[in-house]
């Protein structure tokens, strides 16, 4: 089961993925409610321009509504949350079997495709990824994801949108890593590594960089499973090592640090990692962010405050726009971006951070501390770091 912005996520992709073919719209909410009883929609282009055509089962007629492509993903969301409990979105890649609960809970089956794309769309509504379907990439393969033939696996084409979501990133930053010589990169926490042989793949094959990468966690038994699959694909620049965050010392400088759904302050000890080495570029999706929950305090934030699941979000946020804040103060230009991962929804905001020549750092240093003293927090990446900030006084 996900949370309805599961549903909502997954809906804005394909509309902006323009995969959309069909989709159907049924089992009224309450049979009193609407005067149709269920909506079907297809995209269509009118005026040289993308539309999607709702039409509205009304007794015996059905009667039309077109809205520009900007306003589907709203439109179909609003339709859901208000009188529809079931749901079938048919798009190029798969389809979608959606069911919502009476107290909104989503489940969303994912089956193989059955529908093709109008020939007159086809080159309007299929993405173009860094790593495209039908050709065959060996550590895809490998993983499971594509078979021999090139064709992504339907069950994981979730892992095959957030490999590529994440490549997104990583090319909209190469010309902030340094050239003209090896990189070098850690990803902490590396897990099962879809995305460290990914980024192998991207620079050392694609992009025919020299590098070495090293993808650290404390599980031996991942870590020597990813090592064999290195081996066998004949990845000789990636090493995997068990190990900590906090206790890894072998390297004098990084070029890149990686670390994914690091939970709590791991998160902050890979930052404060990053930041010493003076890394060039930071990608963090962040992990149970449980360290602001217990120090929040705010009399006008009460009525917030006082629902554990608001305040639970309100304080992963807030622990995000914290780090992103002190990756500012510490040389960094740092974005918050949305990062598709369909298995830790909703943790899905991946802090970008490039390295920067800085900008008044007294005036984002008064902003940051403004921010901090009004939640009453005391942020452990503020005090591991106070040394490399412009000023402070943490204790």
């Amino acid at each position: 089961m996900y949370p309805v912005e599961s549903l909502n996520a997954l809906i804005e992709q394909i509309i902006a993925d323009r995969t959309l073919i069909t989709a159907t719209l049924s089992q009224l909410r309450s049979k009193g409610g609407a005067a149709f009883t269920k909506v079907q929609i297809k995209p269509v282009e009118l005026r040289g321009r993308l539309h999607y055509q709702l039409a509205y089962t009304v007794g015996p007629k059905v009667e039309h509504r077109n809205v520009v492509a900007e306003e589907a993903a709203g439109e179909i969301m609003s339709l859901l949350r208000e009188n529809f409990r079931q749901a079938l979105l048919c798009t190029v890649d798969a389809d979608y079997q959606v069911l919502i609960s009476k107290k909104y809970k989503v489940s969303i089956l994912t089956k193989s495709a059955t529908k093709q794309q109008a020939a007159n769309l086809a080159h309007n509504r299929r993405k173009q990824y860094v790593l495209d379907e039908g050709e065959p990439v060996p550590f895809l393969v490998e993983l499971g994801i594509m078979n021999a033939d090139g064709k992504v696996l339907t069950r994981k084409y979730d892992k095959f949108r957030q490999i590529n979501r994440f490549l997104e990133m990583v090319e909209d930053v190469l010309g902030d890593l340094p050239s003209g010589r090896p990189l070098t990169i850690v990803d902490f926490g590396c897990g099962k590594s879809y995305l460290t042989f990914a980024l192998y793949h991207y620079l050392a094959v694609r992009e025919a960089r020299e590098l070495n990468i090293v993808g650290l966690d404390l599980k031996a038994d991942v870590i020597a499973h990813c090592s064999e699959l290195a081996a066998r694909l004949g990845y000789d620049k990636l090493r995997f090592l068990v190990g900590d965050i906090a206790d890894y010392n072998e390297l004098d400088q990084v070029d890149m640090v990686v670390t994914l759904h690091a939970c709590d302050t791991a998160t902050d000890a890979a930052l404060e990692k990053a930041v010493r080495w003076g890394a060039s570029v930071i990608l963090s999706v962040p992990c149970c962010q449980h360290e602001l929950f217990g120090q929040i305090e705010n009399e006008l934030l009460s009525p917030l405050l006082s629902h554990g699941i608001l305040k639970e979000r309100f304080s992963a946020l807030a622990t995000d726009a914290i780090r992103a804040k002190l990756l500012d103060l510490m040389g960094y230009r740092s974005q918050l971006l949305e990062f598709i991962d369909m298995e830790h929804t909703p943790k899905n905001i991946l802090i970008r951070a490039v390295r920067s020549s800085g900008g008044d750092m007294t005036a984002k240093w008064r902003e940051y501390s403004a921010f901090r003293d009004f939640l009453g927090a005391k942020p452990y990446l503020e005090r591991v770091c106070a040394d490399l900030l412009p000023s402070g006084d943490p204790e």
